[in-house]
C-alpha cells in the first residue's frame, strides 16, 4: 500500500505567546520574491493554534498543520514540539 501524501497545509514557526487555554499563537516567517524589484522580502504571519495539553511554551520552534475550523480563528493543530526554548 502506497503512502498517502497529506495536502494540508503545514508550517514550522516560532510560540509567541501560549496564555490562552489550549491554544498557543505561532509567528510563521517565509521570504518571497518581489516581483517587480527582485529583491526577497520577508513576510509574516501569526497563526492560532490548539494545543491539547499545553504542553508549548513561548520561544519554542514548533510545527503546526492545517485542520478543520476549531474555533472563529483557529483552524491549526501542534504537531510537534521541534526545540524547546533556552
Amino acid at each position: 500500500m502506497e503512502a498517502v501524501k497529506s495536502k494540508k497545509r503545514e508550517f514550522v514557526g516560532i510560540v509567541k505567546s501560549d496564555k490562552m487555554d489550549k491554544t498557543i499563537v505561532v509567528t510563521v516567517q517565509t521570504t518571497t520574491l518581489h516581483p517587480l524589484y527582485k529583491k526577497y522580502v520577508r513576510r509574516s504571519k501569526k497563526l492560532k493554534a490548539h494545543d491539547e495539553a499545553n504542553e508549548a511554551k513561548i520561544g519554542d520552534t514548533v510545527r503546526v498543520i492545517e485542520c478543520r475550523p476549531i474555533s472563529k480563528e483557529k483552524h491549526w493543530k501542534l504537531v510537534e514540539i521541534m526545540e524547546r526554548a533556552k
